[in-house]
């Protein structure tokens, strides 16, 4: 019976996976252009909304994902004791480093930058205390801009973050139901008639 007990638990084991791929050139305009990347995670874990998901995401965005991961690990930890806080900080993990002399063209360089993202997205799937900020979660399973992210995750949008994952997850379209320029409108209409 134990045996039978053991190997069930050991089926129903939490995984999440995580890649980081097929990168790709985004022009701005004739003298502006970055790379962003496919950000995929499979999982049977129930802190995720979706099982499966695919985002692209810019470098710039995983920037501005690790500072506010680092700013609500702070708030949660600062009423337990300022050495646990540091303790925190120091174990949060470390993004590539950014190189301003970056090429668009070099695929040792972005294949290293993937490889850094990917470690970083592992460690923090990996990290309960970071697994449960709300804008970690629209980071990687939708597709709204970091503004957007932070109203919702604040509570200043109409939808909440499960609802802002299913109707701006991934999917074959850019947006599944609703475009965010469409929710936004909404938004804008509801404000005005409080």
């Amino acid at each position: 019976m134990r045996m039978v007990f053991s190997t069930i638990l050991g089926l129903m084991q939490e995984f999440t996976g995580v890649w980081v791929r097929d990168p790709r050139i985004q022009k701005e305009d004739f003298w502006h252009a970055y790379m962003d990347y496919e950000i995929c995670i499979h999982t049977n874990s129930l802190a995720f909304t979706k099982k499966s998901s695919c985002v692209r995401r810019r470098y710039s965005e995983f920037v501005w994902l690790r500072k506010k991961l680092q700013e609500n690990a702070m708030l949660v930890y600062v009423t337990i004791t300022s050495c646990y806080c540091y303790l925190l900080q120091t174990h949060l993990p470390k993004l590539p480093p950014k190189n301003p002399f970056f090429s668009l063209n070099n695929a040792r360089e972005i294949g290293a930058r993937m490889e850094g993202l990917r470690k970083f997205l592992e460690e923090v799937v990996h990290s309960p205390v970071l697994l449960s900020d709300s804008c970690l979660h629209l980071f990687l399973q939708s597709q709204l801009s970091v503004k957007k992210i932070e109203a919702c995750a604040e509570g200043r949008s109409r939808y909440t973050v499960s609802e802002a994952i299913h109707s701006f997850g991934s999917g074959n379209k850019r947006f599944e139901s609703l475009s965010e320029e469409n929710m936004e409108e909404e938004e804008d209409m509801h404000r005005e008639s409080e």
